[in-house]
């Protein structure tokens, strides 16, 4: 085995062990409970009303259904990607990546939107609050503080 092999066969092993112990017991956790996770924490970082946890939990499970299809899609495309590197296919590789930016252009737009139908249910102070958030947090992994751009077919 060279030494090159070696470091690949390492570095699998170390992503599937974080992938596997990232899921947890039983996998990833529904939509739904995803959902009151990130309500809950943006209730404790912004102080939300129970009004605004509502419309919170509205606004994401509205998001969370439409993007459903995309994210099936895109699990889809990427198997198919990868039936078409190993047959060499560059055709395909070519079409299925089209596709798969795409469809990470439309989820993309479901999650901003929904950020932006957030946003607008904050108060001012809220927003100012909200605007300080790191970049991709609470309860979220891309452009802004609700993880738009999360775009990873789960």
């Amino acid at each position: 085995m060279t030494i090159k092999s070696s470091i690949l066969l390492c570095l699998s092993a170390a992503l599937a062990s974080t992938l596997a112990f990232g899921q947890g017991p039983g996998g990833p956790p529904d939509p739904a409970t995803m959902i009151q996770m990130r309500v809950n924490l943006l209730t404790a970082q912004l102080g939300l009303s129970d009004s605004q946890k509502a419309s919170a939990t509205t606004i994401f499970t509205d998001a969370s259904t439409t993007a459903q299809p995309i994210q099936s899609n895109l699990r889809t495309n990427r198997q198919a990607l990868l039936d078409a590197a190993k047959k060499n296919d560059s055709a395909s590789i070519d079409q299925l990546s089209a596709t798969a930016g795409t469809l990470t252009a439309q989820f993309t737009a479901i999650e901003t939107k929904a950020e932006a139908a957030f946003y607008t249910i904050l108060t001012a102070d809220q927003k100012t609050k909200f605007d300080s958030l790191p970049h991709g947090g609470p309860g979220g992994m891309g452009f802004g503080p609700m993880g738009a751009g999360r775009a990873r077919g789960h």
